[in-house]
């Protein structure tokens, strides 16, 4: 079964199985087809009992907390010592947000039909959850359906694409052959990078689209506020999808209205703040950390368009184990992300009795299992700053295509932070320089 087109702002952008040209991962030892025939039927359909019972579920949660926190506020015991109080409101935050990502989630599901077998109820439900969460639903449903297509395409993937030694090297100002030299970051210094991408790094990429090389956008040399998630008429989108991202707009605004109308109701611009504010930051956190920890690690490669392949690129990515939370809460999106490249539209509830079917067809192409730690991101930062060719690891890879070429991969790199970015990077310099 294919995955479906079908779509409020669908459009002409290649589908995964149209890219199988190649449909092996390495020297046909595993190809698409053989992947999908291993998985049970019944993983491709989607349930609406399981999709609704898991909303429904996480829902219950969410007003449970609120109930909880509400309640508690009224009683004399959260009123004295402030320490308390404010203890209270914190852990409703952390917690809540725990549960709105796991919604999130659920939304993201739907944008990759995988919450029912109808597009009309997928962009409802996907609609009004990413909605409620401030997140563009069919303008990011539309950039992230390309990183599908194009996980680790060095010049078409929108998510988290590294440069390479001459774009890095133009970055700190040095030579490009003195890249080794510069060392790395000081440990606090680490630490305020990764507290700062933590931050604002999915407010700022929905602004700017920050991690997406001009080679990957629809219309290039555009200033950096035209490749906003928020403009219908931008860099990012076609013109056939100006109606879907003003309807992702206008979900947007209609929850700042609500918010706004709350901080009416109740009189308290704090209260909207620990209500709403710090459980959207604690989802917007945990999003940037399933996305960079899933496709940032030394030992996962990136592709050069010559070698890159639709089945190459979805496992180029490693799972995650961050315990009950991303099971229960996160619906497996962390410890089954190489499944969910593979074959996107397979519902979360199916996600490893999947894995389990294909991970030992992947041989060395699975990478394994990692934590979710902050250790791992401050790993990650250290170790993996740019990217180019290994002929080493290429051959310890298994790379042969019969023609004596090794370098088929790109590797990561350890080095500095160059200084934050501030608008879309311009690759184009350097794969040509590369």
């Amino acid at each position: 079964m294919e995955e479906k087109r079908t779509g409020f702002n669908s459009h002409k952008e290649p589908h995964p199985s149209e890219l199988l040209d190649a449909g092996t991962i390495n020297n046909n030892t595993i190809s698409i087809k053989d992947l999908r025939a291993a998985i049970p039927s019944h993983c491709f359909q989607p349930s609406l009992f399981w999709s609704f019972f898991y909303l429904f579920r996480d829902l219950t949660y969410s007003t449970l907390l609120l109930t909880v926190l509400w309640y508690t506020l009224s009683t004399p015991l959260a009123q004295s010592p402030p320490s308390l109080h404010y203890t209270l409101l914190l852990t409703y935050g952390i917690c809540q947000g725990i549960v709105w990502t796991g919604l999130w989630i659920i939304a993201h599901d739907c944008g990759h039909s995988g919450f029912s077998t109808s597009p009309l109820l997928n962009d409802t439900v996907g609609f009004i959850l990413h909605s409620f969460l401030l997140a563009p639903y069919f303008s990011w449903k539309s950039s992230h359906r390309r990183h599908h297509i194009y996980a680790n395409h060095i010049e078409k993937d929108l998510n988290y694409v590294p440069p390479q030694r001459h774009e890095y090297a133009r970055k700190l100002g040095v030579a490009w052959d003195k890249v080794e030299e510069v060392g790395e970051d000081a440990p606090v210094v680490l630490f305020l990078r990764i507290i700062l991408q933590q931050l604002i790094g999915w407010n700022w990429y929905i602004l700017s689209n920050i991690t997406t090389p001009s080679t990957a956008v629809v219309k290039p040399g555009l200033s950096v506020w035209r490749y906003s998630h928020f403009d219908p008429w931008g860099g990012m989108f076609r013109p056939s999808e100006v109606r879907a991202i003003l309807l992702s707009d206008i979900g947007c605004l209609a929850t700042l209205g609500g918010l706004y109308s709350l901080y009416r109701w109740l009189g308290s611009a704090e209260m909207v703040f620990w209500l709403y504010v710090v459980p959207w930051c604690i989802v917007n956190h945990f999003i940037v950390m399933i996305t960079y920890l899933h496709h940032t690690h030394a030992d996962v490669p990136k592709y050069p368009a010559e070698s890159w392949t639709f089945l190459r690129g979805a496992t180029a990515t490693i799972d995650r184990d961050f315990g009950i939370i991303g099971t229960h809460f996160f619906h497996h999106i962390s410890s089954d992300h190489v499944t969910h490249h593979l074959f996107s539209s397979i519902p979360h509830y199916y996600c490893r009795e999947a894995s389990n079917a294909i991970i030992p067809l992947l041989g060395k192409h699975y990478h394994g299992r990692g934590t979710f730690t902050f250790g791992d991101l401050n790993t990650a930062f250290r170790d993996c700053q740019w990217v180019e060719e290994d002929a080493e690891k290429d051959a310890e890879f298994g790379f042969e295509d019969g023609s004596g070429r090794t370098n088929q991969a790109l590797w990561y790199r350890k080095g500095i932070s160059p200084a934050p970015e501030y608008r879309q990077r311009d690759a184009s310099a350097t794969v040509a320089g590369s």
